[in-house]
């Protein structure tokens, strides 16, 4: 794989080694223009390391990649970056199509649930653009299933396709969200990755510290709000890894109502316990699923308690 490469369907390839076209994205969203300026090749770029630069790149990407008429995010809650995401949603189709006979499954049969959807929406927006799919929503923050619903509202073409449910048990990860009657094709998830708050403050700086050493040499300060996101965005007790097998353990009571759960997985290390904790669960199936992004490798893991030829006859039981 070159590692560089976005997924081939993903809309932000770059084009002649230039990834963004400021012209256009700034005509969408004006307020991205302030932050534009050329790079040492002489490209137009915008200083990553702050925030409401990032922010209103990624409003620009999502109202003309993704047809929405307004988006935005609450200060110091987590900006994922649009390509990234998206590629996300791409693999998720490809490994669906594995199940239906190399055909990508579209429209609102296909239900996505989104654990951790965020203020920012960001897979659901996606998701329903790009495959028409139906996705429901969790979060345990408030603030975040607020402007998430808010999202919606104010954007005609997600109050269709996206619903929104509190997750109001800390412990709880599935519980309390899928209920009795719910299907569900796939459930994604972008889980804090850190295990203490002062591991993830560690992590954004030397994020901002990369970002400083290329920056022509500038040494001013940098926003240290531009990899930001709330305490359940960014860490819990045991980071990704315990977060993850939790999410297996208890995907085992869901085992019939779920085709397929996904996670992130930003840890290659953490794969071996992953893949430990869903031996012990006896899923039937499990994939890993790199992506290539930017300069690193990403990857997420998928299981099933399904068969392959008991998730053919999927729609056909769960419709």
């Amino acid at each position: 794989m070159n590692k560089s490469r976005l997924h081939p369907r993903n809309r932000h390839q770059a084009i002649n080694g230039v990834a963004y076209d400021f012209l256009i994205l700034c005509k969408v969203n004006p307020e991205l223009s302030q932050y534009v300026g050329e790079n040492q090749a002489g490209n137009p770029t915008i200083d990553f390391a702050i925030s409401d630069a990032v922010k209103q790149l990624n409003k620009a990407l999502l109202l003309h990649f993704y047809q929405l008429q307004f988006w935005d995010i609450p200060p110091q809650y987590l900006c994922p970056p649009i390509p990234g995401r998206a590629d996300y949603i791409h693999y998720i189709a490809d490994l669906l199509a594995q199940s239906f006979n190399g055909e990508i499954p579209t429209g609102k049969q296909v239900k996505g649930l989104d654990i951790g959807t965020g203020a920012n929406l960001i897979y659901p927006i996606i998701g329903s653009y790009e495959y028409k799919w139906s996705f429901v929503g969790t979060d345990i923050d408030p603030v975040s299933i607020s402007c998430a619903t808010q999202l919606c509202k104010v954007n005609p073409r997600l109050t269709k396709a996206i619903k929104l449910r509190s997750q109001d048990n800390a412990n709880n990860i599935f519980k309390g969200v899928i209920n009795s009657t719910d299907q569900f094709t796939f459930t994604m998830c972008n889980p804090p990755f850190h295990k203490s708050a002062e591991e993830a403050l560690k992590g954004s700086q030397r994020k901002l510290d990369n970002l400083a050493a290329t920056r022509k040499g500038k040494s001013e300060s940098t926003d240290k709000l531009n990899f930001g996101g709330q305490a359940n965005e960014l860490w819990c007790d045991g980071g990704e890894v315990e977060f993850i097998c939790k999410m297996v353990r208890e995907s085992t009571q869901y085992a019939q109502q779920v085709m397929w759960f996904t996670s992130l997985v930003s840890k290659k290390d953490n794969l071996d316990i992953i893949q430990a904790e869903l031996k012990k669960a006896k899923a039937k199936q499990v994939k890993v699923v790199n992506m290539g992004q930017g300069n690193k490798i990403s990857r997420f893991i998928a299981w099933s308690f399904l068969t392959h030829e008991e998730q053919n006859q999927w729609f056909n039981v769960s419709t």
